[in-house]
């Protein structure tokens, strides 16, 4: 990275007010993308327009990112500002916004009877109300009793009217649409679905919990909980302090307190605090933090010992309390470093902790000013330009502390080099929301998986009724959606997050007529983002960058042969031109090698040969029993013997490892079987309309055969294998994966096996150069975590640049010395602290449950030779402030293509608790003292050092303020 790299973060953009062009950016970033579950909230801009334009009434410009929201005084000041505009322009605009807010929420409040629907045909009628601290829908009668709410942190999305699949299934009841809405909630995007006796009343709940889900529940709360949140923004929550106030008297004893402190994972014993200020000598005074002292003389001012008598803490009292003994001991003692014991920075002590401990080059006194200015939040240390703690405070949490880089949240790399020196970010079964079997098919995943990055999104379709094609995963009991319904999706969200090109992998299964209607609606719905007719290649069979392709969609699949005649509106393409479905079978030959047991040690020798010479097809010997059709995601025809009970079945990209499984289903045997035959019967060839082929260009589906000389004379194509095949060549040939990458397009795809639709460790993949790794989109976790930290860092367009030792020559990312003669890296990593790391989420007691005992855990993921991880020590009984001070270093050879993952763990006796992960490419990390958020986390965070040092120990990272 070089010097320039870093100018943005600490430009005055960062530190000016939010702009109206450009809402507040927190650096926890992943909220929306950290959950693929929570594909709801993708839909920001939505949200912003439904609820800044309510009735016509302007409030303000968007000023939030799920998870954070803006001062309530900047609402007010723009609501000012907007009205003087007005009277000079003649506008009318209504402010009455907070008068609807405060009507809807004492509506909710009180409470409204609706239907619940219920499985296919059952409703319940409930009553509903929000509860009084505005923080959770409550319902009775119910089984649940206090447990039947669900909290407006869980809301995903609110849906006015019969959108959902369950509205479906009362397609014949007369329910006015006016009347119905729909509200996704909870980890899996579960669908309550509502209806009111009048349409009033459903828009008044719809508005209601926008305003909620926004963070708007009334004036004064909004107002309270603000002024002193930048900082200590944990506690400002009037139901947390309710939840403690035992007997509701608006304060809290000594015991409250301590109980809601140690639902904060602050540990002060009673008895431990008691004997803090039993002794008043000046010299123990001066020793005690200012937040005990505040303790103690709330507490034991009075002389009683009864907790009714020890005195008390009202609200303003203790959001005090918490900020004094919020002050972190780690930034306080660094700002005594740069300020010579002073109580705060100067601007020259400011310029030279930039310098020194930022890495930043030329950092002005203007620059210094301007960073007062923005964060010191006393006046009298704003007159005298100086920074306190409060401020640098400030200033270490915001963006510019962040670690990741916030240039990178913008494209930064050149887009202008051939696709085949891209990584891209691709989606596998695009349209489930679940498993491979069950799970429902949604058009929404389209939108959802588009607005998080993704750029090449696959879609199976399939002959439907009345002459529509369908998109659903073949042979398994997943739902069905129309292929025209998908298409309208991806044309409404293609370049929502990105403006570069979206590669539609189409898997055909459709005869020729309902082809030619999917050709037909891809034209029409997408009109000339197809148009490639003005994408100038001059033949050379290279294929083009993204910025050419800007706002362009590809279609990957079949196409006719060049010597088919012209005029012909069909033709016959084989089965193979499809390499997907070839490895799928190549897979299932392996397998059947290994459980019959029937392979000698010379075949079994030559089989890797095989594998990685042709590819080419054998023929096997059918064994004389019942066979058993194999179902892939295309439709070639494959046998296997039925005689071993425990045989593997494969239908399509599903495994069931015994005939026991099938009765899940509840389907005899033989009428399975029965279906399986007369409906999944494969063709050596099929049919292909010439106007769905004509819409192939750049990206024709072309199986992989000899991975040495294939694509030489061309680049125009796209080779599909699946993990298991990719990994046996990655293990026996990695240099030629690599060269073959260079010359054309490959994707790799989950085996067969992951019914449940988990996903592969994608970096083996992007170690070998290819492109379009797909995953499963639906399934968050450790795999989906390292596919948004790669793509994040280049603003997650969907594209990142490969290095250029894997776009040119020869490389083997599995050697120990990948790169020699090259300068490895050193990283230098001083893990500090933490700051309100939270209880396990799986916690059985949740906030009952003991103060964690947490613990960092650093690993490097990237090229074999750099994969590595390292810990700190566990500190016991502190989850709000753990120090660990302890420093991990690292060697890289390549880290362009390395990520780093900081994970949080909760000690345990018996093994250790997942509480929370960042994951960063190296590239976007920023040197000197940074904060690590953890990703969906709204405070939760650890503060480090980051030293980035070539081998002979020189400083390689630095920032420019100009």
């Amino acid at each position: 990275m070089n010097a320039s790299s870093a100018m943005a973060p600490l430009s005055p953009v960062i530190f000016s007010p939010p702009s109206p062009s450009r809402p507040p950016h927190r650096p926890t970033a992943p909220a929306l993308m950290t959950s693929p579950k929570l594909w709801q909230k993708a839909s920001i801009s939505r949200l912003a327009e439904e609820f800044f334009w309510i009735g016509g009434s302007i409030v303000a410009t968007p000023k939030w990112r799920i998870g954070q929201f803006e001062p309530f005084n900047y609402y007010k000041n723009e609501m000012c500002r907007c009205i003087a505009l007005s009277k000079c322009k003649n506008l009318h605009i209504s402010v009455s916004v907070f008068c609807t807010v405060e009507r809807c929420m004492c509506t909710m409040q009180a409470g409204t009877q609706m239907i619940k629907l219920r499985g296919k045909s059952k409703t319940l009628v409930r009553f509903y109300y929000l509860d009084e601290h505005r923080s959770c829908i409550r319902w009775r009668p119910s089984r649940k009793h206090e447990k039947a709410k669900i909290s407006i942190d869980s809301i995903h999305e609110v849906c006015e009217g019969k959108k959902t699949e369950m509205f479906q299934h009362f397609s014949s009841s007369n329910f006015d649409a006016n009347c119905c809405f729909s509200i996704y909630h909870g980890n899996h995007v579960e669908s309550l679905d509502l209806v009111t006796t009048n349409g009033e009343e459903a828009r008044t709940w719809i508005t209601g919990l926008k305003y909620l889900m926004a963070g708007i529940s009334d004036e004064d709360s909004l107002a309270r909980r603000q002024r002193t949140r930048d900082q200590y923004p944990l506690l400002f929550d009037t139901q947390t302090f309710s939840e403690a106030d035992k007997n509701g008297d608006g304060n809290l004893s000594i015991g409250e307190v301590l109980q809601l402190l140690h639902k904060l994972n602050v540990n002060l014993p009673r008895q431990k605090v008691r004997e803090m200020f039993e002794c008043h000598d000046d010299t123990q005074y001066n020793m005690h933090p200012p937040g005990l002292l505040f303790m103690y003389y709330v507490f034991f001012s009075q002389e009683a010992d009864t907790d009714d008598n020890q005195g008390c803490l009202a609200f303003e009292e203790f959001c005090n309390f918490y900020k004094m003994i919020s002050t972190r001991r780690d930034i306080y003692l660094i700002m005594l470093t740069y300020s010579h014991r002073k109580e705060h920075m100067d601007l020259n002590d400011l310029t030279r902790f930039m310098e020194s401990e930022q890495k930043m080059v030329n950092a002005s006194r203007e620059y210094c000013q301007m960073i007062v200015n923005q964060f010191e939040p006393c006046p009298e240390n704003r007159a005298q330009l100086v920074l306190g703690i409060d401020g640098f405070t400030n200033f270490m949490r915001s963006p510019a502390g962040d670690i990741f880089n916030p240039e990178h949240y913008q494209v930064n790399q050149e887009m202008t080099q051939p696709l085949t020196n891209y990584y891209i970010a691709s989606s596998h079964n695009t349209y489930l929301t679940g498993d491979q079997l069950l799970s429902q098919s949604r058009v929404d995943m389209y939108a959802y998986v588009l607005q998080t990055g993704c750029r090449c999104v696959e879609v199976d379709c399939w002959d439907g009724p009345d002459g529509e094609p369908i998109v659903h995963h073949g042979y398994t009991l997943t739902s069905k959606i129309l292929f025209r319904d998908v298409v309208e999706t991806i044309n409404k969200y293609a370049f929502a997050k990105s403006q570069y090109p979206v590669i539609i992998s189409i898997e055909n299964h459709c005869s020729v007529p309902q082809q030619k209607k999917m050709a037909q609606y891809l034209t029409e719905v997408l009109q000339d983002k197809l148009d490639l007719s003005n994408i100038n290649m001059n033949e050379s069979r290279r294929l083009p960058s993204p910025e050419v392709l800007r706002g362009k969609i590809l279609v990957k699949g079949k196409k006719l042969p060049a010597n088919i005649d012209a005029d012909a509106e069909e033709g016959d393409v084989s089965d193979e031109d499809s390499g997907e479905d070839e490895d799928e079978e190549e897979e299932q030959t392996n397998e059947e090698s290994r459980t019959d047991g029937a392979e000698t040690g010379e075949e079994t020798k030559k089989r890797p040969r095989r594998l990685l010479g042709s590819f080419r097809r054998k023929k096997k010997k059918r064994v004389k029993s019942k066979k058993l059709p194999i179902l892939s995601d295309s439709d070639t025809d494959q046998e296997i013997p039925s005689g071993n009970p425990n045989k593997v079945i494969n239908y399509g990209k599903m495994h069931i490892y015994s005939y026991i499984c099938v009765c899940v289903y509840n389907i005899k045997s033989d009428m399975f079987l029965h279906f399986l035959v007369n409906n999944c019967r494969r063709r050596k060839t099929m049919r292909l309309s010439r106007a769905l082929s004509d819409l192939v260009k750049y990206t024709k589906s072309v199986r992989v055969h000899d991975i040495e000389t294939q694509a030489y004379m061309s680049s125009w194509q796209v080779s599909s294998l699946n993990e298991s095949i990719s990994n046996q060549i990655l293990q026996f040939k990695p240099a030629q994966l690599v060269r073959f990458n260079q010359r054309q397009l490959l994707r790799v795809y989950p085996s067969n096996y992951r019914v449940d639709s988990s996903n592969f460790n994608p970096q083996p993949f992007w170690n070998a150069g290819c492109h379009l790794v797909a995953l499963n989109y639906q399934t968050e976790g450790r795999m989906l975590q390292l596919n948004r930290a790669k793509f994040a860092a280049n603003g997650n367009c969907g594209y990142v640049l490969k290095p250029k030792c894997m776009c040119k020559g020869a490389f083997n990312p599995t050697l120990s010395d990948p790169l020699p003669g090259h300068r490895k890296t050193q990283l230098v990593l001083k893990i500090i602290s933490g700051q309100q790391l939270p209880k396990p989420k799986d916690s059985m007691l949740g906030d009952r449950g003991e103060i964690i005992d947490p613990f960092v855990e650093v690993e490097i993921i990237g090229l074999p030779v750099d994969c590595n991880k390292e810990q700190t020590r566990v500190v016991d009984d502190n989850g709000f402030n753990p120090m660990w001070e302890e420093t991990l270093v690292f060697t890289l050879h390549m880290p362009k293509i390395a990520l780093v993952r900081f994970m949080v763990w909760d000690h345990d006796p018996i093994g250790r608790n997942f509480i929370g992960q960042r994951t960063i490419a190296f590239t976007s990390m920023m040197p000197g003292y940074r904060h690590v958020y953890l990703e969906g986390m709204e405070e939760a965070s650890i503060f480090v050092h980051v030293a980035i040092n070539d081998i002979t120990g020189k400083v390689g990272l630095t920032l420019n303020s100009s």
